[in-house]
């Protein structure tokens, strides 16, 4: 038996494409402790530095204190924590939505919300950049799915028109690609679900905290918030916690309740976890210089690689791809950057299509002028040794 896993492991390791862990000694700060030396992290979704603020740490621990370390069951069985409610009610006010619901993870979410909404005779319309939680979401369902070309609205407006038959339309997107930073052309996605009488999912767990005038999101940030039937999105990213949300109308949440099954069978978020995504979303009200430095930094960098010749398109977002194109030099890339004092992970297939392999850099809030006139200066030493691509991502 273990003989077959060694041969898919040297297959791996002969494409390159082999995956190690790193452990990192220290809070996901701006800089990191890794392999007994200090570097800056350039890889990490903690877009807004909230991962280490003193005040989720000290929500944390008094949510410890009070409840205890787990939460016993699901939250159906008599693991429903007032700070999950509370948790619900805090995100549905800051998404302007009627209800929320909490799930474990992002990957709990799209996994359990899609096959929820769309069933066998239904059809499925997902972006092909779409998130790989989304892509087995899709494949849980059981309903049929139609893969659009990326941002390509004329080819998802024609899937539509050639499946009139489908019981149920659900249009799923990511709404930052993670891969490549770019943003769904959200008003044309209204504008066809609306159109065809679909329903509309966005999944935000790179927007949440990053988009729009107080980080509500891609909906926010084109102004369509009420045109949107399906808001999913991440607390452990730029929300520094863990866990995940859907927000939108009432019905829908007590559909997700009672439907959901990676809602109904999975042990709750431990309370000391939710604590500290309530102490985030009072954060992110309460420094909104936050997301404006994010936006210094994302702009910083971005000149500093134009200036290198480095292409960076399509991004939009503190996410930025650094084409290298093969997994052997971007696994050399990543280790020469890190053997210069950066952090900054070699992303592979089957995460990204075959032969668009890349560093993924992203900034945060507190990133200082130095650290990414730093960055800069090794991502150019990189570029001057080849292992850029001048390209746009696959």
């Amino acid at each position: 038996m273990t003989a077959m896993f060694e041969r898919e492991l040297d297959i791996l390791l002969e494409q390159d494409l082999m995956r190690t862990q790193v452990p990192i000694g220290s809070a996901q700060g701006p800089r990191v402790a890794l392999n007994g030396r200090e570097v800056i992290l350039l890889c990490s979704n903690n877009y807004l530095g909230l991962a280490e603020h003193p005040a989720l740490k000290e929500a944390a621990r008094s949510a410890l204190e009070r409840f205890g370390a787990g939460s016993g069951a699901s939250r159906l069985v008599s693991g429903n924590c007032i700070l999950h409610e509370e948790l619900e009610r805090r995100i549905a006010s800051f998404k302007g939505t009627d209800a929320a619901i909490v799930f474990n993870s992002g990957y709990a979410a799209n996994t359990g919300v899609i096959p929820a909404v769309a069933r066998e005779g239904d059809l499925v319309l997902s972006d092909r950049l779409n998130h790989g939680s989304i892509i087995d979401g899709c494949r849980l369902s059981r309903a049929r799915t139609e893969v659009y070309r990326h941002r390509d609205m004329d080819h998802l407006e024609s899937l539509l028109r050639s499946n009139t038959a489908a019981h149920r339309k659900l249009i799923v997107t990511d709404g930052v690609f993670s891969m490549d930073g770019d943003i769904a052309p959200l008003p044309d996605l209204v504008r066809l679900a609306e159109r065809h009488d679909a329903i509309l999912m966005v999944d935000d767990a790179h927007a949440t905290g990053v988009l729009g005038n107080r980080g509500r999101g891609t909906a926010e940030h084109f102004g369509m918030e009420d045109r949107v039937h399906i808001q999913m999105g991440t607390l452990g990213k730029a929300l520094g916690s863990f866990g995940a949300y859907v927000a939108g109308a009432r019905d829908l949440v007590q559909y997700l309740l009672n439907t959901c099954r990676s809602y109904l069978f999975s042990t709750s978020l431990p309370p000391a976890v939710c604590a500290a995504s309530i102490a985030a979303l009072d954060v992110l009200e309460a420094e909104p210089w936050r997301r404006e430095k994010l936006w210094d930094n994302r702009e910083r960098l971005a000149r500093g690689l134009a200036s290198l010749g480095v292409n960076t398109a399509p991004s939009g977002t503190p996410i930025f791809p650094l084409l290298v194109g093969s997994s052997d030099r971007a696994v050399r890339a990543s280790q020469k950057a890190f053997a210069r004092g950066i952090f900054a992970t070699a992303i592979r297939p089957p995460t990204v299509p075959d032969g668009s392999a890349r560093l993924r850099a992203t900034v945060m809030a507190t990133h200082s002028e130095e650290e990414i006139k730093q960055a800069v200066a090794i991502f150019g030493q990189l570029n001057d040794e080849g292992y850029f691509s001048h390209g746009r991502p696959g």
